[in-house]
């Protein structure tokens, strides 16, 4: 017989889930009354739980409306899709389309995936077990990059310009992809992972050399012309990757990675016939360099208004300048139509055909940066003039044009003409080590042998290479668990005066902080070299018996070649009109400029020892003929730069350091510059002597103790430093042992408030040696904090210090 029904039956498991779910949302409420705090905590857990969820529906639509578009690219045609997400063939008429290579890669997607996998697996993974103790468990669980394949939505090919022994193509790639990648780390219980990818940009093929016999091509190169697009959809752990505000910062650091392999002056080269250099492919030798002469604008358009918006103002307009992937920034003129900037920057062309120098104005706002106008000009036009010196008119505003000053120089593999340039750079009688750039020094960094173990025995280092030239540093990758690292680099430096600067290369291991060898070359035995160039192992000092590290290093003067033109000869660089509306062409790039905080490129900075700016300035004006060269270096670092793309927004008020790149040199030829200094010196007196200390002082005891093996600084305290506001400054101060500018090699005090002489009398100290110290310099900044959001934040003053003294063991205290 049937058991009969139960009378009453219970879910359980449905309970105890609505009870669990109606605690989670009660339990807070009751925590906010018990603590007597305000509903309206509730109201913003609300507010940001809906900011959340509607970001994340607004990425999944720009997915969802990407996989429709590439599933019929025609029909998304005629239902008029905005510009910014078009193809490339219906913008620009020489980029043609190329269905047979779509329909290619679509059939030969399976197999990519598969060695997309097994890159993962075989090569990624073991890397990442390697690189850390605490990641030893680390695996993907899950690889599937989707059935969506690549696509190329346009090919442009180059046959003007080009060399006849290579082929250049401009590919325009899409990859919207429903991809799932998980990853797992067991010893952490911690799983992660991506569950969709877009990535838009503009990868450059070039085939070169070409050859006479099979198979005509000698090498591949791929790279990006500038970074791509990107945007992520986390899942797991990384999900919180998605929250606004770290989204950016996530998607910034993967196109970090990418940089550092795909974007030029980075590539990957694919060896066709063995016969090929590949150095000389993977790291070519720059075109040219491009100096740019930020000088004035014109008539610019008023955006601040007050009264909401009865009065119009006027505006504080600012530049952007791009070549590439190299970005600069201007600094700020407050409340003028017709700003006066005077700035100059160099920057390095490596492929002319497809860079083109951008620039565009905004007017610094609080919020949201207002557009001023933008222009666009082809390198190609200005390398056949050589030099330009024009107004432009401003692009997509109604008025407004800018004035500035193009210089294309030669890299020339003599020193024939090296004193010539030296001459018009005025680097021939000061002694500074920083200003415009008489020569480029090309650095191959290659491998090295034999290096020591480090502190612990019988251990292998995780050796990465500094290197430094003058007050510029750079740092390569780190190779894990090897005492014969191989890095494949390229490095790059400005020189000012290559007769008295040297290199300065130094191997060390970053698990223990420690140097594994060290050497300093003059670059003054470069001008004595065979086409300036050397290419031998170098022996190391301080190091192991036989340590070398391998290394191709040339030098390139320089030079401005004038064109010979008849008297009534008249040019005008070709201004590139942009094909695409503004909206479309700004939601390509969020530009952020990381540059360390520097003063206005006009304020003298005091340097030890101090020198007086009024006299240097004076005599500048005397002796400097009316259209020459600039030369005043008005700051000690030259900062490079790079452009970040993420997510499809745009707007410079996103910048995450909103301070100027700092001029190379302020163009003194200008007689306005000269009246913008002396104004700026005459403020600073504030009715006194304005003596050789315009910024203040700050006194410093410094010393080294070799039984701790440490450098010793005491920051006692400052004096007469300048007034943020009216109620004085927020003062702190920042030191760094250059040419180590790694986070975790800055020192900062407290904050004092409110005041202009603040003190400190805290020390701080850096495990360092005696003889590796007199080889740093100690880089001191004073800064105002200015708070939470607050607007006055900036540089006070900066110092830097030569350790090479022999008194060093014994210390000083000095203002």
């Amino acid at each position: 017989p049937e058991s009969p029904p139960p009378l009453l039956s219970v879910d359980v498991t449905g309970l105890v889930s609505q009870f669990a779910r109606s605690f989670v949302l009660i339990f807070p409420v009751y925590v906010l009354g018990y603590l007597g705090l305000s509903f309206s905590w509730v109201l913003i857990a609300l507010c940001g739980l809906f900011w959340i969820r509607r970001h994340r529906g607004g990425k999944s639509s720009r997915l969802g409306r990407a996989l429709a578009f590439l599933e019929d690219e025609e029909e998304a045609v005629r239902l008029s899709v905005s510009s910014a997400d078009l193809p490339a063939w219906v913008h620009f008429p020489d980029t043609e389309r190329a269905e047979w290579l779509n329909k290619t890669v679509k059939q030969m997607w399976p197999f990519i995936c598969q060695f997309i996998e097994k890159l993962f697996r075989e090569t990624i993974e073991p890397a990442v077990r390697g690189a850390n103790n605490h990641l030893s468990t680390f695996s993907f669980t899950k690889i599937d990059i989707g059935h969506q394949p690549l696509r190329i939505n346009g090919v442009k090919v180059y046959t003007e310009n080009v060399d006849k022994r290579q082929i250049i193509l401009d590919l325009q790639i899409s990859f919207v992809g429903n991809c799932e990648i998980d990853l797992e780390i067991k010893r952490y219980f911690c799983r992660a992972g991506v569950k969709s990818i877009q990535i838009h940009g503009t990868m450059r093929v070039i085939l070169e050399p070409l050859i006479g016999d099979m198979p005509l091509i000698g090498a591949l190169s791929l790279f990006f012309l500038r970074k791509p697009l990107l945007e992520i959809n986390w899942t797991g752990l990384t999900n919180l990757l998605d929250v606004p505000g770290l989204n950016g910062l996530s998607d910034t650091i993967i196109l970090d990675i990418i940089s550092n392999y795909l974007v030029l002056p980075n590539r990957i080269t694919v060896p066709l016939v063995s016969e090929v250099q590949i150095a000389q492919l993977r790291f070519p030798i720059p075109k040219g360099v491009l100096r740019i002469h930020f000088i004035e604008a014109q008539d610019l358009e008023g955006k601040d208004t007050y009264l909401k918006g009865i009065v119009k103002g006027k505006s504080d307009p600012y530049g952007i300048i791009r070549v590439g992937n190299q970005i600069f920034q201007s600094k700020v003129i407050k409340e003028n139509l017709n700003p006066k900037w005077n700035e100059v920057y160099e920057a390095l062309v490596y492929e002319h055909p497809g860079q083109e120098l951008e620039i565009e104005l905004f007017d610094e706002d609080p919020d949201k940066d207002d557009f001023l106008g933008s222009l666009m000009i082809d390198l190609i036009e200005v390398e056949k003039e050589r030099l330009l010196d024009e107004w432009f008119t401003l692009d997509e505003v109604s008025k407004g044009k800018l004035h500035l000053k193009l210089e294309w120089l030669t890299l020339m593999p003599t020193a024939d003409n090296l004193d010539k340039v030296l001459t018009s750079i005025r680097a021939d009688k000061d002694q500074a080590n920083d200003g415009l750039s008489s020569a480029l020094l090309i650095l191959y960094l290659d491998s090295a042998r034999n290096l020591p173990s480090g502190k612990k025995i019988n251990s292998n280092p995780n050796p990465l290479v500094l290197l430094s030239v003058g007050h510029k540093a750079q740092e390569s990758k780190i190779r894990y668990k090897t005492n014969e690292p191989v890095w494949e680099e390229n490095f790059t430096f400005f020189v000012h005066n290559p007769r008295r600067q040297d290199l300065e290369v130094e191997v060390r291991d970053e698990q223990h902080q420690c140097s594994l060898g060290n050497f300093k070359l003059p670059l003054s035995q470069l001008l004595e070299s065979e086409d300036l160039t050397m290419h031998q192992r170098f022996h190391l000092s301080n190091s192991g018996p036989n340590s070398t590290i391998n290394m191709k290093i040339a030098l390139r003067v320089l030079s401005l070649e004038k064109q010979a033109r008849s008297p009534d000869h008249q040019h005008s660089a070709q201004v590139k009109r942009p094909s695409v509306s503004k909206d479309a062409r700004k939601s390509s790039f969020k530009p952020q400029v990381p540059v360390s905080p520097t003063p206005d490129p006009n304020k003298p900075v005091p340097a030890s020892p101090v020198t007086d700016s009024d006299k240097k300035t004076d005599t500048a004006d005397k002796s400097q003929p009316p259209n020459a060269s600039p030369q005043w270096p008005t700051d000690l670092s030259r900062s490079s730069s790079s452009l970040h793309a993420s997510n499809f927004s745009y707007s410079p008020s996103h910048l995450s350091v909103k301070e100027p790149t700092p001029s190379i040199a302020s163009d003194i030829s200008l007689p306005i510059a000269t009246q913008e200094l002396r104004q700026r010196l005459r403020q600073l007196e504030n009715g006194t002597t304005l003596g050789q200390s315009p910024l203040g002082q700050i006194q410093l005891t410094i010393r080294h103790s070799s039984q701790r093996n440490k450098l010793i600084v005491v920051v006692h305290s400052c004096r007469n430093l300048i007034a943020f506001s009216e109620e004085g400054s927020d003062p702190y101060v920042r030191m760094y042992l250059l040419p180590d500018k790694r986070r975790s090699g800055r020192r900062k005090t407290h904050v004092s408030k409110k005041t202009l002489n603040p003190v400190f009398d805290q020390m701080f100290d850096f495990s360092v040696s005696l003889p590796e110290v007199q080889r740093r310099t100690l880089d001191v900044a004073v800064k105002n904090s200015g708070g939470f959001l607050s607007k006055d934040k900036g540089l006070l003053g900066k110092l830097l210090i030569p350790l090479a003294s022999e008194e060093l063991a014994k210390g000083w205290t000095q203002w």
